[in-house]
């Protein structure tokens, strides 16, 4: 096969040639280590027969407060992604506070883009605003069967957060022109409310392009989990916390892991997926009274099974009882223990992976020889 000749955009001073890396090894970044750098630690091992056949690495990280109590994994660097909009909507609270609860919801969502997921995002614009909408063509996520339907921006998963930043833009008499772009009052207000957590003088280390083309920030797994800490103290101060516990299936929905924790943790919890691979909890328990936060993070990225189970032990070990996810085809998953602080480790052992339904199918009945 011949080498091909002709010039190439990618080549150094081509037009668009800046927007390419400049080796297929990566580039070493003082200050940003890659996720060949850092210590991601096992948290999920999936046996057959008591043979590990998988393992899900990642990080975990607890707050209480400002005070990290526990970390597995290493200090991460990531970006927020989705699990960051309920703080991106707090700079709409005031704007938003005349809406629905459905309305409230689904501007904090990473929905399925289901009937009512859609109605509900499209309610909070008016039909010649929808054009303003910058989300990407996208089809509903779909747990069974097959999806057939055309592409739409309502069908994105974070519809239900540009109609709501859209609407609070009007109200504040923000030019809604760019509002995806970092240089917009959007953006600004944002990073804001994220330095109420972090301090006025925090900056995050990179700023990129969310896949809905909002700007997301890095920050830490640690820093996460302050955060959402953070997101137990405030929760009374605007209603950011009670539209998520009032309709759950809208912030995700049918079987989505935030779903299910928002309804299990019964107003004491709030869950917050995003991509790729993260988990938020904020939770109101009285052993932390200055808010508990935790924040998962699987290296590999996107894993809402493993994640389920890791969700199901630290809730469990805190006395809140999450069921398991459907149960996998024939290995068994085993949890890490380091994923909570060495105090629940008599507690954790007692949170089974499986139903007394769900016995090991990777095994037969009888010994055999080899």
């Amino acid at each position: 096969m011949s080498e091909h000749k002709l010039p190439s955009a990618v080549n150094d001073g081509k037009p668009g040639s800046s927007m390419y890396p400049n080796s297929s090894l990566g580039e070493n970044i003082e200050g940003i280590p890659t996720g060949r750098e850092v210590a991601w630690e096992p948290l999920v091992d999936y046996r057959r027969n008591g043979v590990s056949e998988t393992t899900i690495h990642g990080a975990v990280a607890w707050s209480h407060g400002d005070e990290v109590i526990h970390s597995f994994g290493g200090n991460v660097l990531c970006y927020g992604r989705s699990m960051m909009k309920p703080f991106m909507l707090k700079a709409f609270t005031e704007e938003l506070e005349d809406t629905s609860w459905e309305q409230k919801a689904i501007s904090v969502a990473s929905h399925n883009g289901d009937t009512e997921h859609v109605a509900a995002a499209q309610s909070l614009l008016s039909k010649p605003e929808w054009p303003l909408m910058l989300t990407p063509l996208d089809v509903p996520l779909i747990q069974f069967g097959r999806q057939v339907r055309r592409p739409r921006r309502w069908y994105h998963t974070c519809s239900g957060e540009h109609a709501a930043i859209l609407h609070g833009c009007r109200k504040k008499g923000w030019n809604r022109a760019g509002y995806t772009l970092p240089t917009h009052e959007v953006f600004k207000a944002y990073m804001t409310q994220i330095r109420t957590y972090l301090g006025e003088d925090w900056t995050p280390l990179r700023v990129a392009k969310d896949g809905c083309g909002l700007p997301t920030v890095s920050n830490t797994v640690a820093e996460l989990a302050q955060i959402y800490a953070g997101l137990v103290r405030d929760k009374d101060d605007d209603w950011i916390w009670e539209s998520m516990i009032r309709y759950p299936d809208l912030v995700g929905g049918f079987n989505r892991l935030d779903s299910t924790i928002l309804k299990a943790g019964e107003g004491k919890v709030i869950a917050k997926e995003g991509a790729d691979g993260l988990l938020g909890l904020a939770i109101e328990h009285p052993d932390y009274p200055k808010g508990l936060g935790i924040v998962v993070k699987i290296a590999h990225g996107w894993n809402s099974q493993a994640t389920w189970y890791i969700a199901r032990a630290v809730l469990g070990v805190l006395g809140i009882r999450l069921r398991n996810p459907y149960p996998l085809h024939r290995q068994k998953a085993f949890i890490v223990p380091g994923i909570v602080p060495e105090k629940y480790l008599e507690k954790l052992v007692k949170i089974d992976t499986w139903d007394e339904w769900d016995p090991d199918m990777d095994r037969w009945s009888f010994d055999i020889e080899a």
